[in-house]
């Protein structure tokens, strides 16, 4: 049986630290002008991978 091959774009995406999925957020790259410091203080912070959605964020990364 061939091995697994991960998904590239997931896993430039996706960090996997202990239980949680670490992931960045959208709507930071450009037209950032009008949104406040808060606001994009707020987008740099790192988020997590909702459960619902972990299972397969996990079969991409070949680790389910």
């Amino acid at each position: 049986m061939p091995k697994m091959k991960t998904n590239r774009g997931a896993s430039k995406r996706f960090k996997v630290k202990k239980n949680l999925i670490k992931r960045g957020s959208a709507f930071k790259s450009h037209i950032l002008t009008k949104k406040s410091p808060k606001r994009k203080a707020n987008l740099n912070a790192p988020k997590h991978v909702h459960h619902t959605n972990a299972h397969s964020v996990m079969s991409l990364l070949c680790r389910a």
